[in-house]
């Protein structure tokens, strides 16, 4: 099954994709980058897609290589600001309550919209922006899991979110109500995040620069708890002391250690995969083997282009006890 973010969302949309690419809107500036699952033709002719650019991407000499495969270099066809702000209004109570229950693909209910996120976007030496839109569905899902467990524990819930980048997960779990710790090994990311929280009228997030499994390793041996735990582990990665991160070898260690510091009831997990050959169904078994007695769900987070192509990006599971 699969989400698709919702159609209200008016700073984003995907135009077209295909021939390796995908020609994305962000606010008011439209960029053409790589995107190997695209495996489709263009639907729009070069010259359009040339003609809406703001700015392309070309592969630099990382492309093919492990952990530099999105390196390159962004080419400017028109003029635009070299950092930029896009909002996203998250589900409000009224909205419905999301999941991959249903027998075809479906987006976030566009009706019912609550409490705003501010997101600035900029333009990195790795085609990324500093948002992946895709994971729209899981910042509602956030949300909506964070006020119902605050509600259900008469308290703010823990929230951790490892591998956070520029926040919006924490910014989710923070607008519900949580008492949020994001950590990311990248002192940089972390203080665009912080910006994000500023700008977003929100305050009180725990920030840290660490290595993920060594943060969640000593929380472990303190006996620390967390209500919620949010993952996005890249497939390579380093530490601020240059730890080494490898998703195939270290992915299932990660959760068993992650179990120990979740709460054994009300609770819920939610892991995000972008390594290409995983599959959901992978995903679901290493949370089951890892975590033992559990309710999962699982699927893909996608977007659909205005041609009506949807292209998977990423693998979702979500546990909840």
């Amino acid at each position: 099954m699969a989400e698709f973010p919702s159609k209200d969302w008016k700073d984003y949309e995907l135009l077209d994709s295909g021939a390796g690419e995908k020609l994305e809107r962000f606010g008011g500036y439209v960029l053409a980058r790589p995107e190997p699952k695209a495996l489709w033709d263009k639907s729009l002719p070069e010259a359009e897609w040339r003609r809406l650019s703001h700015t392309t991407f070309t592969p630099g000499a990382g492309f093919g290589k492990a952990g530099k495969e999105d390196s390159g270099t962004w080419n400017r066809l028109k003029k635009m600001e070299d950092q930029w702000w896009i909002r996203y209004t998250l589900p409000s109570e009224r909205s419905d309550s999301g999941g991959f229950g249903g027998n075809a693909p479906r987006e976030t209910s566009p009706s019912g919209r609550g409490a705003s996120l501010d997101l600035r976007l900029g333009l990195t030496s790795f085609k990324h922006v500093g948002v992946f839109p895709e994971q729209a569905p899981n910042w509602d899902y956030i949300y909506r899991q964070t006020r119902m467990l605050g509600q259900k524990l008469g308290r703010a819930p823990r929230v951790l979110n490892l591998f956070a980048y520029t926040g919006a997960a924490s910014l989710a779990a923070r607008a519900a109500g949580a008492d949020v710790t994001h950590l990311d090994s990248v002192r940089q990311v972390v203080t665009w995040a912080r910006g994000n929280m500023e700008r977003s009228g929100l305050d009180g997030i725990r920030w840290v620069v660490e290595d993920a499994m060594k943060f969640a390793r000593r929380e472990a041996r303190r006996g620390n708890r967390y209500d919620g735990i949010i993952l996005d582990p890249p497939a390579y990665g380093h530490g601020p002391d240059g730890e080494k991160w490898k998703l195939d070898e270290c992915l299932f260690e990660m959760l068993r250690t992650v179990g120990e510091i979740l709460s054994p009831q009300d609770a819920f997990l939610v892991l995000n995969l972008y390594s290409n050959g995983y599959s959901a169904l992978l995903g679901e078994t290493v949370v089951r083997q890892a975590m033992r007695t559990v309710s999962l769900e699982s699927g893909e987070l996608a977007l659909r282009d205005k041609f009506d192509k949807a292209l998977p990006l990423s693998i979702v599971v979500r546990m909840t006890r």
